[in-house]
């Protein structure tokens, strides 16, 4: 499995997602399949395939975040090298060509959330400012063939 990198926040998000899905989850399903073995013969029964269908789904999805967190590289912000664009950074960027700026924390791909402004580190604009300096124009090829261009305007620690 590739490397794991997470924010310390991130780390904690999925610490907290796991118990959740290890309590409160585990035990909704356990009572929805105790339900569904009370309408009688399960060899027919969907209520009770359905509730046997996503205790497995959600078994693989607790094991999934089990090996992303053992596999996780935490990032400390106090090891951020705010000289170049990095995990953990924060960054302004200036679209060249629309004359808007925005502004993504660069994370790992597990905590990626455009929404809130996450840039995964292994996304297109996220490959092309990794290891760049303020200062420096970047160019991103769209999925649809496009270019996006990108000044770098600020580097910070998150």
């Amino acid at each position: 499995m590739k490397d794991v990198i997470l924010t310390p926040e991130g780390y904690e998000n999925l610490k907290q997602e796991l118990e959740i899905l290890r309590t409160d989850k585990r035990r909704e399903i356990a009572d929805r399949i105790r339900v569904a073995r009370a309408f009688g013969d399960i060899a027919e029964n969907a209520e009770y395939d359905d509730a046997k269908n996503a205790q497995a789904m959600l078994e693989h999805k607790i094991a999934q975040l089990e090996e992303r967190l053992l596999d996780a590289r935490v990032i400390n912000t106090g090891d951020i090298d705010t000289s170049v664009v990095s995990i953990g950074s924060v960054v302004r960027l200036r679209d060249v060509d629309a004359k808007a700026t925005v502004e993504y924390h660069i994370v790992g791909s597990a905590e990626a959330n455009p929404s809130e402004h996450k840039l995964a580190n292994d996304s297109p604009v996220g490959r092309a400012i990794l290891g760049r300096k303020k200062g420096e124009t970047v160019e991103v090829s769209t999925p649809r063939g496009g270019l996006l261009k990108f000044k770098i305007m600020e580097i910070k620690a998150a």
